[in-house]
């Protein structure tokens, strides 16, 4: 029973998890633009397609109100409570920090609790119309990668319209309009998103799901992206191979969710009745305590980092790419048109490297070593063909095997490349560290493996010393030669003569005259040496 109950739990748990899991688990994060890999050539770079991450894009916006001067505040000015539109006894005022809500609180950064936000002017020249335009700019384009949410402190307004300019702000077009009427304000039949499919995509709707007049509890409004990428990907977003391939494929798709600018146009406040309370002007005014954008910056595939720089997004473009989207070639790199990276096949796409011109050819970016270059299709890449003056690499930029780079020469100076001139018999190999180090055998030093460690002397390279004058010494009358062995007696054998030569032979005796000495005599050297040592040091004795 309880066996059954787990399982079952278990299974509704899987089936909640997967549901749950917006994204899907394994697809294509272009976060590499190349790897180094191993070629007949040695190594070159692979390239392959690339993008930056996606992140928040209003930490890098400039915020621009029209009219300039519409925020409360500037005279201070009263206005009615959110919950309480009959209670108007709040207060703006520019001039106290506290009672002031200037354009930079409708971003709300650190989740600040209670809110804050951005508040306009009541509508106090009724009938006049109380209309804001927010422009939101990045001063470079950006590719949004999920809802654009704006949350509202006040009721949503009646009548909104989300546009975007591709152009920097000198034209717009409509991305969604916002109303409790469609047909009323915009002269549109109301849709949502839902209503739309992979064909119609890109038709420009008006919605009235979000407008709902003056609600407390409602106060956020979408523009849907999400949804629009699951058309081609899916529910959950698991099919993004298919949906790459329409925005590779697609150019009016690609550029639906291209942008360079936004705008908000607030065009009638939230009423909540059919008509204006005339009497309570107080109560209609604009309020944004957040505003979201997600997405990245544009650079066509040819790029993973974009800086903030000087008030500026860039692109660090690779693939001989350049400008601020990574929109064209490098100078000498023309050899083909510019294109853009393309995200299949998954999971490396395609990098469209530029390659170098037919005029660039000659120096082929080897810093003077070559003059012939080779360009392999398979790799989508030019590398310099034999390298002169000690260098390797795909542009010459590296020192051959044997050789280290020489720190006060440039590139393409012709000593570059200085020989490590490792000593063969001390060192592992004849290579050498960047700094012109040797690689050195067991007891052996020095830059060049030349020089031998203490307790190590140099025989055909540094071998352990079998004797020395101080510590191994040569016993029974036997003499160190050259620290890799001892002289020994006739006598006597043995790395330090300490074994008699009959021993081995087995044939010691009394009579032999190679008898074993007595066992004192064997001692008595050395302790008259010890004796006559402490004598010394004692100084004469007094008699």
């Amino acid at each position: 029973m309880y066996l059954s109950r787990f399982l079952s739990i278990h299974a509704l748990w899987v089936t909640v998890s997967s549901v749950m899991q917006p994204y899907p688990l394994v697809w294509g994060h272009y976060d590499v633009c190349k790897t180094q890999i191993y070629t007949e050539e040695g190594k070159v770079w692979d390239y392959m397609a690339c993008q930056p991450e996606s992140t928040d894009m209003t930490k890098y916006l400039k915020v621009k109100l029209d009219p300039p001067d519409i925020t409360c505040g500037d005279p201070p000015e009263t206005f009615c409570a959110m919950g309480n539109p009959y209670m108007c006894n709040n207060e703006c005022d520019a001039s106290t920090p506290e009672l002031a809500h200037p354009p930079e609180l409708m971003f709300d950064f650190e989740g600040r609790h209670p809110s804050t936000f951005w508040q306009s002017a009541t509508w106090k020249e009724y009938p006049k119309p109380l209309q804001v335009n927010i422009t939101l700019s990045w001063s470079k384009t950006i590719e949004l990668t999920d809802n654009i949410v704006i949350t509202f402190e006040s009721g949503r307004p009646d009548q909104m319209i989300l546009e975007k300019s591709l152009d920097y702000g000198r034209t717009w077009q409509p991305y969604q309009y916002y109303a409790t009427d469609c047909l009323d304000a915009f002269h549109m039949d109301p849709k949502s998103v839902k209503d739309l499919s992979q064909h119609t995509v890109l038709e420009i709707i008006c919605t009235e799901e979000y407008s709902t007049g003056y609600t407390t509890n409602s106060k956020i409004i979408h523009f849907e992206i999400k949804d629009r990428f699951a058309f081609f990907a899916g529910p959950w977003l698991r099919n993004m191979a298919s949906l790459y391939g329409q925005l590779d494929t697609t150019k009016k798709l690609r550029d639906f969710f291209t942008v360079t600018d936004l705008r908000i146009r607030l065009l009638r406040p939230a009423v909540g009745e059919i008509f204006v309370d005339e009497l309570h002007l107080a109560r209609y005014f604009y309020a944004i305590s957040d505003i979201k954008v997600h997405g990245r910056c544009k650079c066509n595939l040819h790029a993973t980092v974009c800086v903030y720089d000087n008030s500026k997004l860039t692109c660090e473009c690779e693939h001989n790419t350049t400008g601020p989207d990574c929109g064209k070639c490098k100078k000498n790199y023309q050899g083909r048109p510019w294109s853009p990276g393309s995200y299949l096949p998954i999971p490396k796409g395609t990098a469209n490297t530029c390659i170098p011109s037919i005029s660039s050819i000659g120096n082929c970016e080897c810093f003077g070593h070559s003059n012939r270059c080779s360009y392999i299709d398979l790799l989508n890449t030019v590398i310099c063909v034999s390298c002169k003056h000690n260098t390797r690499g795909q542009h010459c930029e590296l020192c051959r095997l044997g050789y280290f780079r020489n720190a006060s020469a440039q590139l393409d100076d012709e000593n570059v490349c200085i020989e490590c001139y490792c000593n063969p018999l001390g060192s592992v190999h004849d290579r050498c560290n960047g700094s012109g180090f040797c690689e050195c055998k067991t007891g052996t030093t020095g830059p060049k493996c030349d020089e031998c460690l203490p307790g190590n002397s140099w025989h055909y390279g540094c071998q352990p010393n079998v004797c020395d004058n101080e510590l191994l010494h040569c016993q029974n009358g036997g003499t160190c030669h050259n620290n890799v062995r001892c002289l020994c007696p006739a006598a006597y054998t043995g790395i330090l003569c300490e074994k008699l030569r009959c021993e081995e032979a087995g044939s010691c005796s009394p009579d032999s005259g190679q008898g074993a000495p007595p066992r004192g005599s064997r001692a008595l050297p050395a302790l008259l040496a010890l004796l006559a040592a402490l004598l010394g040091a004692a100084g004469p004795l007094g008699i």
